[in-house]
């Protein structure tokens, strides 16, 4: 994605042409008019332009030499200056469709730095009978994408990158391509078939019907490939039908496991049992859900350690493995096991390798782990699935970034899982924004209302107060008055912190300040459903997964079968359905990173590195009730 505005490196090229297309053309003693001053780029300073503008007689010629300054302010980022400058000019402006568009795209470029990046965008509007010169449409394009980008309006950044492609060179428009695509990878494939429909632009639709496709299709490759021989034939001159985006073409020719022998790796007995056994009961209902005859489940005690346990599946035929559950068990099998060790424990016929007298390992099998680890080395059939508290801190990142957040605060318990979700949220926000979020770690009990008001600037302001009245006599009347310049508050704390850290954040609020939006974590969310409860929480945003956002049969048939287990137990549970859901569609996911799984645990999709990333769903408090957002 564009990060920043930088037109250099397309528009050199097409400056290149003209100029060689003119030597071409026009004879070396014929010296340029005046009026073939370039527009294209302002190496001077703003002052130099406006001198040059001033001993001018030519009313084109002002324009041309004030429009240059303009540019050259933006470069300099006085942005104030430059609209002063274009404002001067535009009722005396040469009605020529050149400088007409570089006075709307200088302006828009002004805005971007003095306004709002909506107001840039109003202004960045040409008419369709201008004929420009191929690098003002490349400028004018690359820069509403850059402005769709910063709106968060991928939709229109890829469509205004499909329109930049046209006037590009191959290899230029080919990196232009590539971002389109990695544009739409991420969005949902209802949107895709809803825009697609676009016939105003063919190129871009075409774009879109392909994601969509690629998306739909992922799973079954045979159908993909039906289906994309389909568009080909309707889109011969497309771009992607000439070459195929790398990832599509790589997910043509990966094969889906399909394995009929899984085993699954769990501390069936043992203090972790308890925690395993509401996995082992989410794996089992998926399979009743949708049994097949060919395949069977097998499970296997990591009790007496994870490697036993991979050997004697190994050994009973596996070709798939789930789990195992725990982060030390995973650890432990990212380590090779030997073939003697296997040996050792009876399980695996003895590989000889006399020539060179090294330890032989046993090969591996496709495998998904249920947690994650920090350090690993990738490998093309190994996936991890986790819960992990540091993910759904970072996506609550991009969830306040999309809901236009600018200034969060955070409030985190004072322990390693808040501290460690506190990282995860500043640094996933800081590649958002480029900017620090503030943090303010609490201690339980009564330390926790201090931090609050101290985060919130309430204990300098009854400092304040009370100087005042020392001053000038308690008979002054003061209220005090909260800070007003952060806009959101994400909470990371646990159910039991909950019902008093909202209150103590509610109260503390003056009445001369709006409250902000309140967000919070899955591990806040209290067990207790009543609703004299929900009414304390009414008006917080808490992520978690779809499933347990919304009210269903599938869930009131667990509540009716385990009316004990936690909102914890709940999602473990959910974690097994969806890790045998998703063995037959890991491979696909892998090789097209932007196909997305709509599961129960979140909206799935596999990292290069096979980590399967959660975007989980929010829900809001409204009067007593928890409502999906």
């Amino acid at each position: 994605m564009l990060k920043r505005l930088n037109t250099t490196k397309f528009i050199s090229i097409a400056i290149l042409s003209t100029v060689l297309y003119g030597c071409g053309s026009t004879p070396s003693q014929v010296k340029p008019t005046e009026t073939q001053v370039s527009l294209v780029s302002a190496p001077l300073q703003a002052a130099d332009y406006l001198t040059k503008a001033s001993n001018s007689a030519n009313q084109e010629m002002q324009n041309r030499y004030a429009l240059l300054a303009a540019h050259a302010f933006i470069n300099a980022g006085d942005g104030s200056s430059a609209i002063k400058t274009l404002e001067s000019i535009k009722p005396n402006l040469v009605s020529k469709p050149e400088l007409l568009a570089e006075h709307k795209y200088l302006t828009a470029r002004a805005l971007e730095l003095t306004s709002t990046y909506d107001h840039a965008l109003s202004e960045l509007n040409y008419p369709s009978q201008w004929q420009l010169a191929d690098w003002q449409m490349v400028a004018y394009y690359q820069f509403k994408a850059r402005l769709f980008q910063l709106t968060q309006q991928p939709i229109e950044q890829a469509r205004q990158l499909s329109l930049l492609s046209v006037y590009l060179p191959n290899e230029q428009a080919s990196e232009v391509n590539d971002n389109i695509w990695r544009i739409l990878q991420p969005l949902h494939e209802q949107t895709l078939l809803t825009f697609s429909k676009d016939t105003s632009n063919p190129i871009f639709a075409g774009w879109l019907q392909l994601a969509y496709i690629a998306k739909h299709y992922a799973i079954t490759p045979n159908e993909l490939v039906q289906h994309l021989g389909e568009w080909q034939r309707l889109n011969p001159t497309h771009p992607a039908s000439v070459k195929l985006p790398t990832d599509l073409e790589k997910a043509l020719t990966t094969k889906p496991y399909k394995p009929q022998n899984i085993a699954v790796l769990l501390p069936l007995t043992g203090p972790r049992a308890s925690v395993a056994s509401t996995v082992k009961h989410g794996i089992v209902s998926r399979y009743l859900a949708n049994p097949d005859a060919n395949v069977s489940i097998n499970f296997f005690d990591t009790a007496n350690g994870a490697k036993v346990a991979y050997q004697e599946a190994m050994a009973a035929g596996a070709e798939f493995v789930i789990g195992p559950l725990l982060q030390s068990e995973v650890e432990e099998l990212q380590q090779p096991i030997p073939v003697s060790e296997a040996r050792d424990n009876h399980t695996i016929e003895p590989v000889e390798n006399a020539a060179t007298q090294a330890p032989t390992f046993v090969d591996r099998v496709p495998q998904l782990y249920l947690n994650h680890i920090d350090d690993f080395i990738p490998d093309n059939d190994q996936f991890y699935f986790a819960l992990s508290p540091a993910h759904e801190a970072s996506d609550a990142a991009a969830k306040l970034f999309a809901d236009g957040i600018t200034t969060p605060l955070i409030l985190a318990s004072n322990n390693s899982i808040g501290h460690r979700m506190a990282d995860s949220f500043i640094k996933a926000w800081s590649e958002l924004t480029e900017s620090e979020a503030e943090v303010h770690y609490y201690d339980a009990g009564d330390k926790m209302k201090v931090t609050v008001q101290k985060s919130l600037g309430v204990i300098d302001s009854k400092e304040r107060i009370a100087r005042i009245k020392a001053l000038l006599g308690n008979k002054i009347e003061a209220d005090f008055r909260s800070r007003r310049d952060i806009d959101a508050i994400y909470m990371i704390s646990g159910n039991k912190d909950l019902p008093l850290l909202k209150p103590f954040i509610d109260v503390n609020f003056s009445v001369f300040a709006e409250p902000v939006p309140l967000y919070t974590t899955s591990r806040s969310r209290v067990e207790d459903n009543s609703r004299a409860i929900s009414q304390e929480l009414n008006n917080l945003n808490i992520s978690d997964i779809p499933w347990l956002i919304t009210n269903n049969s599938e869930t009131q048939q667990v509540e009716q079968l385990w009316p004990t287990w936690s909102y914890g137990q709940k999602r473990l549970y959910i974690m097994g359905y969806d890790a045998l859901e998703l063995v037959g569609k890991l491979a696909q996911m892998r090789a097209l990173p932007g196909y997305q799984f709509s599961g129960r645990s979140g909206m799935l999709s596999v990292a290069p590195d096979g980590t399967v990333n959660r975007q989980l769903s929010w829900g809001r408090y409204q009067r007593g009730s928890l409502r999906p957002q």
